[in-house]
This record gives C-alpha cells, sequence and structure tokens, in this order.
C-alpha cells in the first residue's frame, strides 16, 4: 500500500531548480535510500517531506494517519532535560494513558456498582494498550536501544546541555527510533556514529516494520540498509530497485542514454530554429516556418544534465624527519576534570594513526588539547620544533555564514589574487555559480571541500583531520583518499568510516 504519493513536485532555492514536475510514490515499510550531488536538493526534498518546507509546486500526499520521524541535526532540543527524561518523552502518550489508568484505579474505590463495571473495563482497555505498546518495559527498552548507540555512555542522568552537537544528534537519533513511527526520514544518521554503532543501526533498520528514507554518503551503510535508491537528478526523482551498487551501473547507464537524448534535442531544436529563421519572411515558406515555430514551442526541452564537479585535493609539504613529531606522556585531558586515562603515544614523520574510539569518548579533546586548544590537565603534549600542522575540526564553523566562498579564503590568504583563489575554488569543485553563493547556503559537502581548499594553502608536515568525510558525496571521497595517500607527511586522523581509515592509516590507537 502506498503511504506517500508526490506528483508534479517543483521547487526553487536559491534561483535553482532543484526539482521539476517530479513524481515517486513510497510504500509502507519500504527501505529506501535518497542520493545525489552535493546541493542537489536531498535535504531540501527531506524537508518538503517533514512539513518544514512548502514546496513550490506540486503535491505530497501522505495516507491518512501515518506517524513521521523525522532527524534534523541542525535542530535544537531543549537542552535542561536530563539524557533520561528526554528519551522518555518518546513515550509520553503511554505515560498520560498510564496516569489516566491510575485515576480509573483511584475511582473505583468509591464507585458505585453499576459504574465500577464501567470503570474496570475502561481500565483493562488501558492496560491492554499500555501491554502491547512497550509501556512496562520502557526503561529497558530505552537503554537498550541508546546502548546500541552508544548513548548510554553520556550517563542517564548528565544534563544535555552538556553534550556535543554530536553526542545530540545522536540522542535525537535514538529517541526517533523509540518513538517507532511509521515512516523514518533521516538525514545522515551515521555522521556522528563509529562503527561499532554503524553496525548496529544497519541491524535495526533491516529489522523495522516501519518505512525509511534515508540520506547518507556511507556507500557501505546504504548496501547494507537499502532495497531501493532515490536519486536526485537533473530535476527528476527516479527510484532504482535494489542497493547502491546495483544502483551504480543502472544510473550510469540511464545518464548516458539522458545525455545523447538531450544532445539529439539541442540537434534538433538548433535546426528546427535556423529553418524558422531562414524561412519565416518568405512568403512562399512563412506557413511551414509557422508550423515549425508550432513545433518548437510544444517541445519539452530536457534539462541540460547536471554537471559534476570532480574534488581534486593536494596538500603540500614541508619536508622534515623524525621519530618525535608528536609525542604525548600522560596526557591528561578534559574540562576540569580528566574524562579519560592518561594518553601516552609518539607518532614520526612517516606515521599514519587512525584515532578511533567511540563517539563522544573524548576524540577531539584530545585533538585539541595536544593543540593547545584547550588547556592539558596534566602530563605533556610535545611538538617538533618544525613540525607544521594543518588542521580540519570536525565542526562546519565560519565567522561569517554570509561571507562568499572567494572572500572567505582572501580573508585566510592575503597573498593570493583573485584568480588564484578562483582556481583554489575550482579545484575543489566550487565554481561558477557555487563560488558566488554565500558559505551558509552552500550544502554540508561543499563546505566541508572549502574548509579543504583552505588547507591546500597551508604548507604542512603533520595533518590532522577531524571526520574529515562528514558530507563528502562519494566521488570527493574517493579523491580525498587519494591525496591523503599520495601525501608525504604524517597524519593523525580521526574517522567512524573503518573502510576510508584502514586505506589511509597504518596505525591504529584506540581511546578508551
Amino acid at each position: 500500500m502506498s503511504i506517500l504519493e508526490i506528483k508534479n513536485l517543483s521547487h526553487i532555492y536559491d534561483s535553482k531548480p532543484l526539482f521539476v514536475n517530479a513524481n515517486l510514490t513510497v510504500s509502507g515499510g519500504e527501505h529506501s535510500g535518497i542520493v545525489g550531488l552535493n546541493g542537489a536538493g536531498k535535504s531540501t526534498f527531506i524537508k518538503i517531506l517533514s512539513g518544514e518546507v512548502l514546496q513550490d509546486e506540486g503535491e505530497v500526499k501522505w495516507l491518512g494517519g501515518i506517524t513521521r520521524g523525522y532527524l534534523d541535526q541542525h535542530a535544537d532540543i531543549d537542552r535542561s532535560l536530563t539524557v533520561m527524561q528526554y528519551l522518555r518523552s518518546s513515550f509520553d502518550e503511554l505515560i498520560r494513558l498510564n496516569e489516566r489508568m491510575e485515576d480509573c484505579y483511584k475511582q473505583m474505590e468509591s464507585a458505585p456498582p453499576d459504574e465500577l463495571d464501567r470503570l474496570i473495563e475502561k481500565s483493562n482497555r488501558m492496560l491492554d494498550t499500555l501491554t502491547q505498546g512497550g509501556f512496562f518495559e520502557m526503561d529497558s527498552t530505552i537503554k537498550k536501544v541508546a546502548g546500541g548507540l552508544g548513548v548510554g555512555s553520556f550517563g542517564y542522568d548528565t544534563p544535555i546541555e552538556q553534550l556535543s552537537g554530536g553526542g545530540r544528534a545522536k540522542l535525537m537519533l535514538t529517541k526517533l527510533l523509540l518513538t517507532k513511527p511509521d515512516i523514518m526520514l533521516l538525514d545522515e544518521p551515521t555522521n556522528f556514529l563509529d562503527i561499532e554503532h554503524i553496525e548496529w543501526l544497519a541491524d535495526f533498520l533491516n529489522s523495522t516494520k516501519s518505512a525509511f528514507l534515508v540520506i547518507s554518503h556511507d556507500i557501505d551503510f546504504l548496501d547494507k540498509v537499502c532495497k531501493n535508491i532515490i536519486n536526485i537528478e537533473n530535476g527528476e526523482i527516479k527510484k532504482y530497485s535494489g542497493n547502491y551498487s546495483q544502483f551504480v551501473s543502472q544510473r550510469e547507464q540511464n545518464a548516458k542514454q539522458y545525455e545523447e537524448a538531450y544532445l539529439r534535442q539541442q540537434r534538433e531544436i538548433e535546426r528546427m530554429t535556423e529553418y524558422i529563421e531562414r524561412n519565416k519572411a518568405r512568403a512562399a515558406t512563412a506557413g511551414m516556418a509557422n508550423s515549425r515555430k508550432k513545433m518548437l514551442d510544444r517541445m519539452e526541452v530536457l534539462r541540460k544534465p547536471t554537471v559534476i564537479y570532480d574534488a581534486e585535493f593536494s596538500f603540500p609539504y614541508v619536508d622534515l624527519h623524525t621519530k618525535d613529531m608528536l609525542v604525548l606522556k600522560s596526557l591528561e585531558v578534559g574540562y576540569g576534570t580528566p574524562i579519560l586515562p592518561p594518553i601516552s603515544l609518539a607518532m614520526g614523520s612517516e606515521t599514519r594513526l587512525w584515532l578511533r574510539g567511540t563517539n563522544g569518548i573524548g576524540k577531539t579533546t584530545v585533538i585539541k588539547t595536544l593543540l593547545g586548544h584547550i588547556p592539558r590537565l596534566g602530563g605533556s603534549a610535545t611538538v617538533h620544533p618544525a613540525c607544521k600542522i594543518a588542521y580540519l575540526e570536525q565542526d562546519l564553523f565560519f565567522d561569517d555564514r554570509d561571507e562568499l566562498p572567494s572572500s572567505y579564503l582572501a580573508r585566510k590568504f592575503p597573498r593570493l589574487n583573485q584568480k588564484e583563489i578562483r582556481a583554489v575554488l575550482a579545484r575543489v569543485g566550487l565554481k561558477n555559480e557555487l563560488a558566488t553563493k554565500q558559505i551558509g547556503t552552500l550544502s554540508g559537502g561543499e563546505q566541508v571541500r572549502l574548509k579543504l581548499a583552505a588547507l591546500m594553502n597551508v604548507p604542512s608536515n603533520l595533518l590532522i583531520l577531524d571526520e574529515p568525510t562528514n558530507h563528502l558525496d562519494v566521488r570527493a571521497k574517493e579523491n580525498l583518499k587519494k591525496a591523503l595517500n599520495e601525501y608525504k607527511g604524517a597524519i593523525l586522523l580521526v574517522s567512524h568510516e573503518k573502510d576510508f581509515a584502514s586505506s589511509i592509516c597504518t596505525q591504529i590507537f584506540d581511546v578508551k
């Protein structure tokens, strides 16, 4: 049974048509991935389905009574609540029902016989609903899901205000899974999850009877959980049967056919236009020219195929050979109180180290401490005097989100002229209209590309990268992997993507 029907959906964002008369049907229990190039409109599409954004034209029709859950990583939540208070709110409806049942029991104490029978019947119906809804196993269910996603390690009495942005995102995902809506709209749910938590989420999604639409750049994850792929491209929303790997081969063939059809049509339009211009002024041929003009006006013109701006990365290297590039001895990190046991490790000039650990455990805190951004609580962090560090932080923070990418680079690197800046932006795939958009209107992947473009102008012999693949599309991720493997210096990498990290790093340090 169809639970969602989309008819003739059209929407323009920032003067760019994302969808043009697009159509889609989603059935109950369907497990689908949403893919497309950066800026294609994936997140906008999810927001339209959630009701957060109103489409310009067309119809989005949900089956009556369908419950929806939407994971928006940028949403805020009541930070005054504790972790458990927030998660228990998933059961608010059952909690209120239990209160009404308790009120029934109190009324039974003084009710006359005929009223007593009615109250007993009513309370029994409530009890059945509570039992079927899992009310009496509420806390154990919460801890099972929270444990699977790593939320349990935060501490259930911890105020939400003490959690990081990634921690809050995991908390919102946990609550969404607990609510068990008929359909889940998931925007990059794996971004803040570690390997074991991604595997747990994949198992959960494979076993759920709920339908879901998930945006993810994690190919392995999409292959594991999706039975359909919804591709957003050329203004169309098209569904493919099968997982991501099966979609790729189908899509390449379709893309080639579309491009050939577009070029044929363009040649036909050009030929007809020339004929009209050549014959419209002559009385003998004006009628035929006018007929061709009507044919041309009625023609449904194909959109120009989406231009894929590939990213090319490279990181300038400053020569340095040493066994003591970075040495940590009993380093204690935290905010007032150590959050980890003392850390000791050493990196040489050729070390490629994967800093691995569950999300929220403190990997970013370790990096910020050794960089001196956070004062250390004990021990030492010694960096070689000739070590030059280039650092990519996990958070997509910009001082001015209204600034243009070119202005951002010009401010950070005043020696670069506009031609050089445009060349750098073009290399990472931020060219033409993308180079003149405000940073705040760029997609997450485009903002990461801008951060990497800045890094490409920082000569270094130690790259410190905190979750560099977050938001990057598949092709950009592959090109980043290539650039890091060609880099001659040391690398300290934090990543939740096992395949990416293991293809670059030769050593692992587990943060526990």
